[in-house]
């Protein structure tokens, strides 16, 4: 019986150490926790969090140095959130804008020989 319940608080131990970090509630020394940050982040982190809190992770990523789309994409691997948001969580309006252009220019792309080919306004190809 002892064996099962130091068992149980050795899993509950270890899902603790890899419960999500939110950047903008975390002490220096939980960030430091998160794999891939180091003292130095972990302060560029809570100097800018002292001018205003992250909103999401695009704002993170344009006002602390050494944190772009890889390394943020390997610290939200460890644990690492914005406002309990992982990174790639949801797309940012300005990406999911380009990606439904570049849907939309493809569709009407293909669309249009389609459309010509029926309606019998396809021009034949030249013989040589």
């Amino acid at each position: 019986m002892m064996k099962k319940i130091v068992a149980i608080a050795a899993m509950l131990f270890a899902a603790a150490s890899i419960a999500a970090v939110d950047v903008n509630k975390a002490s220096e020394a939980e960030l430091d926790g998160v794999k891939g940050v180091g003292p130095a982040l972990s302060k560029r982190l809570i100097e800018a969090r002292k001018e205003a809190p992250f909103k999401d992770w695009p704002d993170l990523m344009s006002r602390v140095k050494g944190v772009k789309e890889k390394a943020a994409t390997k610290l939200s691997a460890e644990g690492l959130t914005v406002n309990g948001q992982a990174f790639g969580a949801a797309p940012t309006p300005v990406q999911a804008t380009k990606a439904e252009v570049k849907t939309e220019t493809k569709t009407e792309a293909r669309a249009e020989p389609k459309k010509a080919a029926a309606a019998g306004t396809a021009k034949p190809a030249p013989k040589p």
